[in-house]
């Protein structure tokens, strides 16, 4: 151990937890994944289990029962019609719908292993994943299967399954949703000829319970080890080629302990959570599939939050207790006059994650709907979680609060060496939510995982108590004359300006100082008059460090923006060398 970790060892935030938190984890419950849902569907079974809401408020529901049933029978289909073995990899590459828990939780009782692949993917990222991961079978929304032709010949996969928006909805909403679609010109394209078997998800499940068999599923997961690999979760990880993170039952096992530890006082049965984060997306596969499904909680799944009114009957019509999130979507659900108007009576808190979250958000969204958001941190590579704020009195506006039980952080300089308390430093992580390397990349491997611990590439601070604040990306640091500039510092100034909508903050080549700041913001339309760099830079002027103030500004009528709508800085800095290059 380095030479000052032992200032670590007290782990000052274990105070945080008492008298809410237990501090140690629990004896495993579950042997694995399938043994979780297995467990659930008999303890629930009555209860509702997912609601799936589109925006008109059409909607599905299946029950802990049904859902239980579903997933057997897709489980008999890859192993007995498909001719999977335990290990084998299935693309699943949906939006939130009901399909989506049925062929997950079926992977996990086939005892194979589940890659969750994002649908607006082009051919090319679909071709690179489906190869690199060797996924013998697709499950696909079918309103993209004109991919495909060109995708599958690059591939191993030897069977599609199709999967509608409306999956599994009553029949009279089904066909108005496939109305809906068709009077906004959203015809399905007709499916082509792929030379390999094709099939509807209905076909498949069907095929699946004419060849079950008593105790024949639950024998394959039995048989599953908790070290075993669940899911490939694909990440840009050190390079920005994509590549898969091995999670093992046992990963995100821990990784639920973990999240119910930070909650257990504020988590009851009857929770009923929004997921308008695609549950493709390890944030929510893990906090809203996972862990509200082993409380027994209702999840009300939303295929597409944008815009985001696609949100308004679902936060309308059913009991909302908890939204998970990340920065714009609280911001865009706050400029819904129907929402600050009407905000959801049974919340009980926001879950933010995934990017920082900006203070004047955080401070609004208590104003307008009397709860806290509490904010915490993950990666891929971690299950995700690794810190949470505590839901007690104990927590800290702008932190990510305090590792999660069983987790230990630190923080350390350029040769690894510990940073003292209120310094910035890479945040490491050591705990049993660590995935098990990159899918057959050990040089990849080796480059975060060393000794034990995971680097994560991002910088934070900690204070005298344990809790963490995220400084930045240590890839997106701007360098001005020798200065450190962290643009989500500079990105929450601008968030506080009521006419910036939006704003995202990259570093741009300077001849006199190596680099200086620019940004990109977004009106806000709510506010009437022009906003002028004038006014940009005055504002931050009157709260940053002048070399922190924006030397540029670049307006924009929106950012780029991930699936989760993370803004995208890369895609920005991109843009930026693009346009140097040519100088």
């Amino acid at each position: 151990m380095p030479a000052g970790f032992a200032a670590y060892d007290t782990k000052p935030w274990t105070a945080a937890y008492a008298p809410a938190i237990d501090a140690q984890l629990p004896a495993p419950r579950y042997r694995n994944l399938a043994d979780l849902v297995h467990s659930a569907c008999s303890r629930y079974a009555d209860r509702k289990a997912f609601t799936a809401v589109v925006p008109n408020g059409m909607n599905g529901t299946l029950t802990y029962a049904q859902l239980g049933a579903h997933s057997d029978a897709f489980a008999v289909y890859l192993r007995e019609v498909c001719g999977l073995h335990p290990g084998d990899r299935v693309a699943v590459q949906m939006p939130n719908g009901l399909a989506y828990p049925v062929v997950a939780f079926g992977v996990m009782k086939a005892g194979c292993v589940l890659v969750n692949t994002n649908p607006l993917y082009t051919a090319s990222e679909m071709a690179h994943q489906f190869k690199d991961s060797g996924a013998r079978v697709l499950v696909i929304v079918d309103m993209f299967v004109d991919k495909l032709p060109e995708v599958l010949p690059q591939t191993g996969i030897e069977r599609v399954v199709l999967a509608g928006v409306s999956e599994m909805f009553p029949a009279i909403p089904n066909l108005i949703v496939r109305g809906v679609q068709k009077f906004w010109n959203q015809v399905l394209p007709p499916v082509p000829e792929l030379g390999l078997p094709v099939q509807r998800l209905a076909e498949a499940l069907r095929a699946g319970a004419a060849a079950a068999a008593p105790g024949k599923v639950e024998a394959w997961w039995q048989a599953v080890q908790p070290q075993d690999l669940a899911v490939l979760q694909y990440t840009g990880g050190t390079t920005g080629v994509s590549k898969g993170a091995m999670l093992t039952h046992a990963n995100l096992l821990a990784n639920i302990d973990q999240v119910r530890a930070m909650g257990k006082a504020h988590m009851g049965p009857d929770e009923c959570v929004l997921t308008a984060l695609p549950l493709y997306h390890i944030f929510a596969f893990t906090a809203n599939l996972l862990c509200f499904f082993d409380i027994g909680g209702r999840n009300i799944l939303i295929p597409s939050p944008r815009p985001v009114q696609n949100l308004q009957r679902a936060i309308e019509n059913y009991p909302i207790t908890w939204i998970t999130g990340v920065n714009t979507l609280f911001n865009g659900l706050m400029n819904e006059e129907w929402f600050t108007a009407f905000p959801p009576r049974h919340l009980k808190a926001a879950i933010a994650g995934g990017t920082a979250l900006h203070h004047a958000v955080a401070m609004r969204w208590e104003m307008v709907t009397g709860t806290r958001v509490a904010e915490g941190y993950g990666l891929t590579e971690c299950a995700p979680v690794v810190s949470f704020n505590p839901m007690h009195g104990l927590a800290r506006r702008e932190s990510i609060g305090v590792p999660v039980p069983g987790t230990e952080v630190r923080l350390v300089d350029d040769a690894g060496a510990p940073v003292a308390p209120g310094e910035p430093g890479e945040l490491i992580v050591r705990g049993p939510q660590n995935m098990k390397g990159y899918w057959q990349r050990p040089d990849e491997t080796a480059l975060v995982l060393r000794d034990g611990w995971l680097y994560t590439g991002d910088v934070a601070v900690m204070d005298a108590d344990g809790f963490f604040k995220i400084v930045d990306r240590k890839k997106d640091l701007v360098l001005v004359s020798g200065f450190n500039v962290y643009p989500n510092e500079v990105e929450d100034a601008l968030a506080s300006m009521d006419a910036i909508l939006e704003a995202a903050v990259v570093g741009v080549p300077d001849a006199a100082t190596g680099e200086a700041v620019r940004a990109y913001v977004v009106k806000n339309p709510d506010v009437p008059g022009e906003l002028t760099r004038e006014a940009i830079i005055a504002h931050c002027k009157a709260t940053l460090t002048d070399y922190k103030v924006p030397k540029s500004i670049v307006f924009r009528d929106e950012l780029p923006k991930s699936p989760i709508g993370k803004i995208l800085r890369k895609d920005l800095k991109a843009e930026v060398k693009a346009e140097f290059s040519k100088k």
